[in-house]
């Protein structure tokens, strides 16, 4: 046997008893927007505690990475320094360590470069889903409404509430 449901009652107007005044209309819809505010808040806070803790984390790295490389090429550099009194300086041993120092300040240079790139690629940590968040809200509250609007927003409450529901 298939499962019969019962049908539903059509929609219509709320009996009358159960209208609200205008009062507490306003009392409501205030009440909602206040709680629309404080999630588009969380939102916010959700998005720039993740990307500022991915930027820690790759400062970190990269702080390691940069110390050790240091470290490895502090002994190449001596070694190479000491090639070039062998093979082209002789006696003068401050030529070798002259044409070093050069090598040293270009990689430097380099180094710097490659920071800075890494630093503007991330900072200033945005809170780009929430900014749209909020466009999309302002223009469903000025346009009377939309169901993707809603959609949306419910499915991005959902995973930074942590039910992991992904974002559209």
């Amino acid at each position: 046997m298939a499962d019969q449901t019962p049908p539903t009652p059509p929609a219509g107007p709320p009996p009358p008893g159960s209208q609200k005044s205008v009062s507490e209309l306003v009392f409501d819809v205030s009440e909602k927007t206040s709680a629309l505010v404080r999630e588009e808040i969380a939102l916010a806070k959700a998005e720039i505690s993740e990307k500022v803790s991915q930027l820690v984390r790759g400062s970190v790295v990269g702080i390691v990475a940069g110390v050790f490389a240091f470290l490895a090429l502090i002994l190449i550099m001596h070694g190479f320094a000491w090639l070039l009194n062998d093979l082209f300086f002789g006696d003068n041993l401050w030529a070798g360590f002259l044409v070093e120092a050069a090598l040293f300040l270009l990689v430097a240079g380099i180094a710097g470069l490659l920071a800075y790139r890494a630093l503007q690629a991330g900072a200033p940590p945005v809170p780009e889903q929430a900014i749209e968040e909020a466009k999309r809200t302002r223009a469903v509250l000025e346009g009377g409404g939309s169901d993707a609007g809603a959609a949306t927003r419910a499915s991005t409450r959902a995973q930074v509430h942590g039910t992991g529901a992904e974002p559209r």
